[in-house]
């Protein structure tokens, strides 16, 4: 039984693959985040010219 826990408290397998996805789901959030902002200011940008061209 000792030996069994020790095996499951040495097994990193599963710890890689919430890393992975903890660092993907960094990404995504940022990503959001960023185009979120670009979004807006591209919006802003775009409806200044339209009036300027009116």
């Amino acid at each position: 039984m000792l030996v069994k826990f020790k095996n499951f408290v040495a097994n990193e397998s599963g710890a890689t693959a919430i890393e992975y996805a903890l660092i993907a789901s960094l990404i995504a959030i940022a990503l959001v985040t960023i185009l979120t902002n670009l979004g807006t200011k591209l919006s802003a940008e775009f409806s200044e010219v339209s009036s300027a061209l009116k």
